[in-house]
């Protein structure tokens, strides 16, 4: 008697571009089959073919349940078992939040708190074995610094971030009182990382703490999800110093009212320090 092997499965949300598209490559080069997903179908389907090999894509508004389920079991019924499961699509919009329209906020919350609800409730059901080939996993969310404390200038994103981990953690707690132990969860909690969700906050003041410390790259954070996927971990900041920092403030608010404005105004100096860089290359 002959047994198949199922190709071990990668799904990743916001994955067309920037981080994601790179955490996608990652996966690929370890010999997963990848399925891109981003909200833009053209964008998707560049990144699938870049990547190669059996790499696939799907066009997803992770805000739609619906949508998330959909391409899950597109890539299930392509003879994969879902394996990883990496919650990275996301939006930044800056400001106070009184300075925001509802829209805005509403995107927010809806594109980095619900759709990371929405992918690790997809994942879940595929990995407990509701699905086809279901058996275990790992679930990954790319989470952030303004998960852990208070970021000035970026009130509503960083509301998102924190119920990001409150779910994430939360549902990590859940699945071993249910017995589950073969399901990870790992939250990576980066500092600001230049990709093009930043690309265009240089001159932006509201901004300014994402600047504040070693601008990290995607590559960074990317080494720093194959450390998990090696060896789960809850949460994992990057760099670790940063989280000692954003974790002091959490745990001492006044600290870190009284500390955060000078991190702006250091992060507004690099801005206008990678501004005169960029203007100079230009001449």
């Amino acid at each position: 008697m002959t047994t198949t092997t199922r190709a071990r499965s990668a799904l990743v949300t916001g994955a067309g571009r920037g981080l994601g598209r790179d955490i996608a490559q990652m996966l690929a080069d370890r010999g997963y089959r990848v399925m891109v997903t981003d909200i833009d179908a053209g964008t998707a389907a560049a990144a699938a073919a870049e990547i190669g090999g059996d790499a696939t894509w799907a066009a997803v508004d992770v805000r739609d349940h619906s949508q998330v389920e959909a391409a899950r079991d597109a890539l299930l019924a392509q003879g994969g078992r879902l394996e990883v499961w990496v919650n990275n699509a996301g939006v930044l919009l800056t400001g106070p939040a009184w300075e925001q329209t509802e829209d805005q906020r509403r995107l927010l919350m809806e594109v980095n708190a619900l759709g990371a609800i929405n992918g690790t409730v997809a994942a879940i059901d595929a990995m407990r074995g509701h699905g086809p080939g279901g058996s275990g996993g790992h679930i990954i969310t790319i989470a952030s610094l303004a998960g852990i404390s208070a970021v000035p200038g970026e009130a509503v994103y960083a509301a998102s971030k924190h119920a990001v981990m409150g779910f994430s953690t939360s549902t990590a707690i859940d699945l071993r009182l249910a017995g589950v132990d073969d399901i990870a969860i790992s939250c990576i909690c980066p500092d600001g990382i230049w990709t093009p969700m930043i690309h265009d906050k240089l001159t932006d003041p509201q901004a300014a703490l994402s600047f504040s410390g070693s601008l990290l790259q995607s590559g960074d954070v990317v080494r720093a999800v194959g450390r998990v996927l090696d060896s789960p971990r809850l949460v994992t900041a990057v760099p670790t110093w940063r989280g000692a920092l954003a974790r002091l403030g959490a745990t001492f608010p006044r600290l870190a009212v009284a500390g955060l404005p000078l991190m702006a105004a250091q992060g507004r100096r690099t801005q206008r320090r990678l501004l005169a860089t960029q203007e100079s290359a230009r001449r």
